[in-house]
């Protein structure tokens, strides 16, 4: 699951370097701009698999939250900083701007604030769950017999919020709200139902493996129309309700809520039918190359910025028609993924580096 999610997320901005070097008005910017919604799970996958993770690790544990909370901000804290550092130097380079420290360190201190550049929003809603994920194991242990209702309620607190977030919210002036609420995607109670989600099939695996396995035909064909419903809710939202493109691709949708429950479902699918497969035998290369990719995954979601600015200044220089630049975007996909994963197996492999992915070679108590 960690593959297909991260997978997404580079094919995500993948498409949005080309659709900024095809024509205007064009029908291959067309063509990406009203594919792009289905992409859009991506993001709350990774979600769900946070808070998945996290209550399988923690949730039958004997919990002392400040340790927790120490190796948790220590072990995602050193690779936010580290690369927010690392790309701000790598991006002002090769813009061939002359590097000035002191305004560097100012720019790089706001983006470690607010979490607003190279995509590491994600780091940010983590961050915030850490704190409060004692109160969601509380929650699940003090109502055991209730699980489902937590559930649902979250479903629905979900719903409401996306509805005043698309319908509300844009005629309000949010000058003077606080960053987190100003800046609602950054804000982890907009993102809550996944990892309540997250929580729940944790704690319930073995049902929700055999409700999903039951109906995974129609949760299959019912993410197919999702996927499909994501092009004429672009047209619709452009074209009657006449919002502006941003908001016309905005992942905090009620339409969208609906789609990303079934292709997490239907993800989680896939994922149960790759594990039966590995039970079987399944080839060598292909079985370590999604263990490999996996292991990193969250190396290649931090460093995606890297091959992504390259991919940028790559595309700028090629004059082609745009139905070619269209065409070319599975090489560019390549590009992105291919070099995301170097970046971070060299950081996996060669020590020190292991700490800029959440992974470190060197342990001061443990050793190497």
């Amino acid at each position: 699951m960690r593959v297909v999610f991260i997978g997404g997320v580079l094919l995500n901005h993948t498409t949005t370097a080309f659709k900024n070097n095809v024509a205007d008005g064009s029908g291959s910017q067309l063509f990406i701009e009203a594919s792009h919604l289905a992409l859009h799970f991506t993001r709350m996958g990774f979600m769900f698999m946070t808070g998945l993770v996290l209550v399988l690790n923690y949730y039958n544990k004997e919990n002392h939250w400040f340790s927790f909370w120490k190796k948790r901000y220590i072990s995602v804290g050193v690779p936010y900083i580290g690369w927010n550092a690392i790309i701000m130097w790598f991006t002002t380079i090769t813009a061939g701007v002359a590097l000035s420290w002191p305004n560097y360190f100012k720019n790089l201190t706001d983006a470690v604030i607010h979490g607003n550049k190279y995509y590491m929003y994600y780091i940010l809603v983590t961050f915030q769950l850490y704190l409060i994920f004692p109160l969601i194991v509380y929650l699940f242990k003090k109502l055991p017999d209730h699980h489902l209702a937590i559930l649902i309620t979250s479903a629905i607190i979900q719903l409401l919020l996306l509805i005043g977030i698309k319908y509300w919210l844009p005629g309000v002036n949010r000058d003077s709200w606080w960053y987190l609420f100003r800046a609602y995607g950054m804000n982890v109670l907009v993102y809550q139902f996944y990892f309540i989600a997250g929580a729940y099939v944790a704690i319930h695996y073995d049902q929700v493996d055999k409700f999903i396995e039951k109906y995974h035909r129609m949760i299959g064909w019912s993410t197919l129309v999702l996927a499909i419903g994501t092009v004429a809710l672009f047209f619709g939202n452009l074209h009657i309700l006449k919002l502006s493109m941003s908001a016309t691709e905005s992942i905090h949708q009620p339409f969208i809520f609906i789609y990303d429950i079934f292709m997490i479902a239907f993800v989680f699918w896939i994922g149960r039918q790759y594990a039966h497969a590995r039970n079987r035998g399944l080839p060598n290369w292909l079985d370590r190359g999604i263990k490999n990719m996996s292991k990193v995954s969250f190396g290649i979601y931090l460093v995606q910025t890297i091959p992504l600015t390259m991919l940028y200044g790559i595309l700028s220089m090629i004059k082609v028609p745009s139905v070619v630049m269209l065409l070319m975007l599975p090489l560019g996909y390549a590009f992105v993924l291919g070099g995301a994963f170097l970046i971070s197996w060299f950081c996996y492999k060669v020590p020190p580096f292991g700490v800029l992915i959440g992974r470190p070679q060197w342990h001061l108590k443990k050793g190497v």
